[in-house]
């Protein structure tokens, strides 16, 4: 594998440790601003809000540049993002950079994909977009623990100037590894990117993504109380369990990737089949320390072995403008993180226990299988569907006085 992949996962690393260290920063944050701890939520889903309108917006308008000069430009304004959070003086002013920051994070693994793909032979580009995300899964393991601590001890501003510095030095890495390459055809113009996003395979590709990761999140999302009323830990087991799940993210993205490169869609229903089994499972796993444990590695596992499968699937229904497409469901991932959550706390609002989270995730997964069944039903339709009649070319038949004429 190229070693400019590593550029990439630098930059990944970066934008997971980020998105995930404010969960656990947030009393920090509002103690220092002096607001609610529900107040100080509200910079989680700013973040989340910046994706999901920077995604396709920030993709579609920098096609026509070289897509190595967009990706250090998504990354310089990741890193001014963070610094102005870092600085920021109150909370209006923290929202604003939060939204700022997370503006380049789905056009930066949309491009980054396509990037990635167009490194290897045609038969490795799963297993090169799962390198890239393999930043993402590793900052939950080693950068959103290491942000909290810092944060808990030298100050919540200093997590976020930490996380500009693994910015520059992602700049450094994508200058340095990342070769020229063009942007899209000159021609492709904004109404071509959109216009690719319009046939019915990639909404189904893209609804696919938010039906399954809302699965995840649905009981990600509640995890800590899972853990800690239903299987029993202290609160402070929690950062090493929640680490636990991303050594099942790093597990389930690499396996992911290697068996989606020989059958891309039997793995992508594999993987929410297994989503589905591991959580309807959660309620008796959730009854001791070790299974508890065993369901948070599961868990980190299922989901994210979907994940190159479901990046491939999208950039390929959208072949015209794949990295518009492959932004766009990074925006997907994150409608998913909201509305698993929302739903998540329907279940667990309505008095159905604790680990009722999971179980709503399990009927979010398998919903999940019947987006993809129908998208796969559409595209048998289509690969079955006759090819029109042949188009007859007139040409000029002599009549009969030009005949004699001759």
């Amino acid at each position: 594998m190229p070693l400019a992949l590593l550029a990439l996962a630098v930059g990944a690393f970066g934008i997971g440790t980020t998105e995930f260290a404010m969960m656990g920063l947030l009393p920090d944050v509002a103690g220092d601003l002096r607001i609610s701890i529900p107040a100080a939520g509200h910079l989680v889903s700013a973040y989340a809000l910046g994706v999901v309108v920077g995604a396709p917006l920030l993709a579609a308008a920098t096609a026509r540049m070289p897509r190595r000069t967009v990706l250090i430009a998504l990354m310089g304004l990741f890193v001014a993002g963070n610094a102005l959070s870092a600085l920021a003086p109150d909370e209006h002013w923290l929202l604003a950079a939060r939204f700022l920051s997370g503006l380049p994070h789905g056009a930066f693994f949309g491009v980054g994909a396509v990037v990635a793909t167009g490194l290897v032979a045609p038969e490795r580009k799963a297993r090169s977009v799962s390198l890239m995300f393999l930043g993402l899964t590793v900052a939950n393991i080693a950068g959103v623990p290491a942000a909290t601590l810092v944060g808990q001890h030298l100050g919540w501003r200093a997590t976020f100037l930490g996380v500009s510095a693994i910015g520059l030095a992602a700049i450094a890495s994508l200058y340095l590894l990342i070769p020229r390459t063009p942007g899209h055809t000159p021609g492709a113009g904004l109404r071509g990117e959109l216009a690719a996003l319009r046939p019915l395979p990639v909404w189904f590709a893209l609804g696919t993504t938010v039906a399954g990761f809302a699965a995840l999140f649905s009981a990600y999302s509640y995890i800590t109380p899972m853990l800690t009323d239903a299987a029993g830990y202290a609160e402070g087991s929690v950062t090493l369990l929640l680490a636990l799940f991303g050594v099942g993210a790093t597990a389930g993205n690499l396996l992911g990737g290697r068996l989606a490169d020989h059958a891309m869609r039997r793995t992508l229903f594999g993987g929410l089949a297994s989503l589905v089994a591991v959580l309807a499972a959660f309620p008796l796993l959730m009854r001791t320390e070790w299974s508890a444990a065993l369901a948070v590695v599961l868990l980190g596992t299922a989901a994210f072995v979907t994940g190159s499968p479901l990046q491939l699937m999208v950039m390929e229904k959208a072949a015209a403008a794949p990295s518009l497409a492959s932004s766009a469901n990074q925006a997907a991932f994150n409608l998913a993180n909201a509305g698993g959550a929302w739903i998540g706390g329907l279940a667990l609002a309505a008095g159905f226990g604790v680990t009722a989270p999971a179980t709503a995730g399990a009927g979010l997964a398998v919903l999940g299988i019947g987006v993809a069944g129908a998208a796969y039903a559409v595209d048998q339709r289509r690969a079955k569907r006759p090819a029109g009649p042949a188009r007859v070319i007139a040409t000029h038949v002599p009549d009969r006085q030009e005949a004699l004429h001759h």
